[in-house]
């Protein structure tokens, strides 16, 4: 069973441009394109949405990787493994 995603839901009209031949060669193949796009600018988005988050968190990221270095795991000491 597939997880729904944010991006369902009501649609929009948009106009692409697309190689032809790609698109022929996906209609051959009987690809839905309008899903095929969607799901690929959904990834694009997603991407896009991480590295944007990294960007803007990178101080607390770095700090935090610092205090790791200087002083090891928090709870390093009820480690099972």
């Amino acid at each position: 069973m597939n997880r729904p995603t944010r991006f369902e839901g009501p649609k929009k009209a948009t106009n692409v441009s697309l190689n032809a031949e790609l698109v022929e060669e996906a209609k051959r193949l009987e690809i839905n394109v309008s899903e095929a796009c969607q799901s690929g600018l959904a990834s694009e988005v997603k991407k896009a949405r991480w590295a944007k988050w990294k960007e803007e968190n990178r101080a607390a990221i770095d700090a935090s990787n610092d205090y790791v270095r200087k002083h090891g795991l928090p709870l390093a000491k009820y480690r099972l493994f």
